[in-house]
């Protein structure tokens, strides 16, 4: 049933209590004046109302002021750095720390300046020789000037990003396939590092590149075998090269030690030779003067003295036999020499006895000597 509906015992549900009567809706202006003359009443509508009114008033903008100042108290970390707007105008930078600010007058952004952030860049991009190949790189950067970082560009980390992807297609069409892959990651990491400053710097953007990770790159997937091959036959190489190096590296020092030794005894045999023709020279100049006074006793002495140093550099004697006998004895001493008891050699019947020793180091009585008159060792000379 309709609240305005006839009937419910002649009771009308008129909501603007007309109680059935149809007088039309309430009068507006009559409500504002009754919701005035109320407050009225509160603030000033009267002796005693007014002081209800003031005091309302004074707690009501206390309370408001404290609300207000305590509003404004806040932190900044350690790690950051506050920016302050002041009326949305750039004002001043704060230290960490706790603050105050009015509120709805200043605002405080929160800027992180110690952490290291990164950012990664990647996808695939043409070499210098036309290749195809995937490139991952990651850059970290930080924040050194929080006012440039927020106002310079519309976003710093965004105007990074595309700096940094720019700066990696520039260098890598610059650079052939194999250097990417292999040797040539470090001057790629480096270039690109420094063409990131060179984009980045002009813009003023706050930020600071603290490093730049060049991560491995590969190539697409169909031909991944092949370049597999020919990174393993790169490493071979450079193994083979590190070997060969420390081969060069053990031998080198042993010639140069053999050298070393060969012309020591170069130097040495020259030094002997010369001292032993010197003291040649010398033993001769000495033995001129006797010369010249006895010539036949001389020389029978220097042909003794030679054939002494003769006998001693052999191991065979032969004994001259006296006249009329034509036997001949042969004294082995290569193998008398080691024996106490020297072995006689035979003889015929009637032969004297010869004895023998040993050749000895001293001098000229290391030669066998007969021991019998009749005796005498063969000289060469009768």
């Amino acid at each position: 049933m309709a609240w305005n509906e006839p009937g419910n015992n002649g009771k009308d549900r008129d909501p603007w209590g007309n109680n059935g009567k149809n007088q039309g809706p309430p009068d507006l202006d009559a409500m504002l004046r009754k919701v005035t003359s109320r407050f009225g009443g509160l603030f000033g509508g009267g002796k005693s109302g007014g002081d209800v009114g003031r005091f309302g008033l004074s707690i009501a903008l206390v309370v408001a002021v404290v609300v207000w100042v305590v509003s404004g108290f806040y932190t900044i970390r350690e790690a950051e750095r506050g920016v302050v707007l002041r009326f949305g105008e750039y004002s001043h930078n704060v230290d960490p720390g706790l603050r105050w600010k009015p509120t709805f007058i200043d605002r405080v952004i929160p800027v992180d300046v110690e952490s290291v952030r990164s950012l990664p860049a990647s996808g695939f991009m043409l070499t210098q020789d036309e290749n195809v190949v995937r490139v991952e790189m990651d850059v970290q950067y930080r924040v050194v000037n929080p006012e440039q970082y927020l106002f310079s560009v519309t976003n710093a980390d965004e105007s990074l990003s595309q700096a940094t992807d720019s700066a990696l297609r520039y260098v890598v069409g610059h650079t052939r396939m194999d250097d990417v892959l292999t040797t040539g990651r470090e001057k790629v990491r480096q270039e690109t590092w420094q063409v990131v400053d060179s984009i980045v710097e002009p813009y003023q953007m706050g930020l600071q590149i603290v490093d730049v990770n060049f991560l491995p790159a590969r190539p697409p997937e169909e031909v991944k075998d092949a370049f597999d091959d020919a990174i393993s036959a790169q490493e071979d190489e450079q193994r083979f090269i590190r070997e060969a190096e420390a081969y060069a590296r053990e031998v080198e020092p042993k010639a140069r030690g053999s050298v070393k030794r060969l012309e020591q005894e170069a130097e040495g045999y020259k030094s002997q030779i010369v001292l032993k023709a010197q003291g040649e020279v010398a033993r001769f100049n000495e033995l001129l003067p006797q010369y010249q006074a006895a010539p036949e006793l001389t020389r029978e002495r220097i042909y003794l003295e030679t054939m002494e140093e003769l006998y001693q550099q052999t191991n065979k004697v032969v004994v001259d036999m006296p006249a009329g006998n034509n036997s001949m004895i042969y004294l082995p001493l290569d193998k008398l020499s080691g024996k106490a008891n020297a072995v006689q050699p035979a003889r015929p019947a009637g032969t004297p006895a010869v004895e023998s020793t040993p050749p000895s180091n001293e001098g000229a009585n290391s030669t066998p000597t007969p021991l019998r008159g009749g005796d005498r060792f063969s000289s060469g000379r009768n």
